[in-house]
């Protein structure tokens, strides 16, 4: 019996995750960690371990411990906090007997910090950039981005902490930031133009299976709905980057449509995403390509992507005969 653990199983994309290793092998023990003890993803596991905060000196010598104690085959970071901590932490997890579902070090790397990204972009030509400056005052700003412009946080996820800059009373409270914690971009197409795009990769520069959904965001930075669509020339672009950064299996690419019609790249999430369980729902499980590509060193076959399109809802997980999982 194979042994997956998964971590951030009170996040959207951890217990997703847990839902989509059930349906592609329900003969698979699985592993749950969080850092509550109540975290709804309990209700999807076999096991259950409260885990210390990444930040704690002991987080690692635990991970290990627990990798040990339950012989875990495989695994997956739920939350991108996780992700970052091992992937800063390689050479610890080479002690460990288990594969790991970790992106090429170099992309989470730029990830991390959209100003590296920007550069990277740069060095490519690549026309997918988003024009994105460290300095200025706004009157400058404002001639080179238009209004409105945003700042964007050279760190962080899921749209946070995004300013709308569309008078001088907007920038003047954000200017000292500039540089070092935010940077200038103009504002590329509207919210209905928004895509998000997985895609498997590789390694070697191959996309692999691929699927793209036009959506619309939650006050959360999340996908609140989603349609599945196909654009050729998007495609082309997600290829493009792909060869170039070579990721290593599963990978979100998010784009905006210009009002020309060209495709610009908001951002690379190395990563399983949190609209992963519904583009299970439409035939594409990124936790069943996981199990193909690391445990059985097969490559995920192309799968049969179902149309149509999807609506998140918040929903209730209820026990009875006990006031604790």
């Amino acid at each position: 019996m194979r042994t997956v653990m998964v971590t951030g199983v009170g996040a959207i994309m951890g217990y997703g995750l847990l839902k989509s290793l059930r349906e592609a092998d329900p003969s698979i023990r699985l592993l749950g960690t969080d850092i509550y003890d109540d975290a709804v993803g309990r209700a999807w596991c076999d096991v259950f371990e409260q885990a210390p905060l990444t930040a704690d000196e002991g987080y690692g010598q635990w991970l290990l411990r627990v990798l040990e104690l339950y012989q875990v085959d495989l695994l997956i970071p739920g939350i991108e906090q996780d992700v970052h901590w091992l992937s800063d932490h390689r050479a610890l997890l080479r002690q460990a007997r288990c594969q790991v579902v970790l992106n090429d070090q170099r992309l989470i790397d730029l990830s991390r910090d959209k100003w590296a990204m920007d550069q990277a972009l740069v060095a490519m030509g690549d026309p997918c950039r988003i024009p994105s400056v460290l300095g200025g005052d706004f009157a400058t700003l404002k001639a080179s981005l238009g209004l409105p412009f945003l700042l964007k946080p050279r760190r962080s996820y899921a749209s946070k902490g995004l300013v709308w800059v569309r008078q001088e009373q907007d920038f003047a409270p954000h200017a000292r930031l500039l540089g070092d914690f935010l940077m200038a971009q103009p504002i590329i197409g509207t919210a209905a133009q928004e895509y998000t795009v997985a895609v498997f990769g590789d390694g070697q520069g191959g996309a692999g299976a691929m699927i793209t959904f036009q959506r619309s965001l939650a006050s959360d930075g999340s996908t609140a709905k989603a349609r599945v669509c196909h654009h050729a020339t998007l495609e082309q672009a997600v290829v493009r980057l792909c060869q170039a950064f070579k990721p290593v299996g599963p990978t979100n690419l998010q784009f905006r449509r210009a009002d020309d019609g060209t495709w610009r790249l908001l951002e690379i999430n190395p990563r399983i995403s949190s609209t992963s369980s519904i583009r299970r729902a439409f035939g594409y499980n990124e936790a069943a390509m996981c199990l193909a590509f690391y445990l059985e060193q097969r490559t995920p076959s192309t799968p049969t992507i179902r149309s149509g399109f999807a609506v998140r809802y918040i929903e209730d997980h209820v026990v009875h005969d006990r006031d604790h999982f």
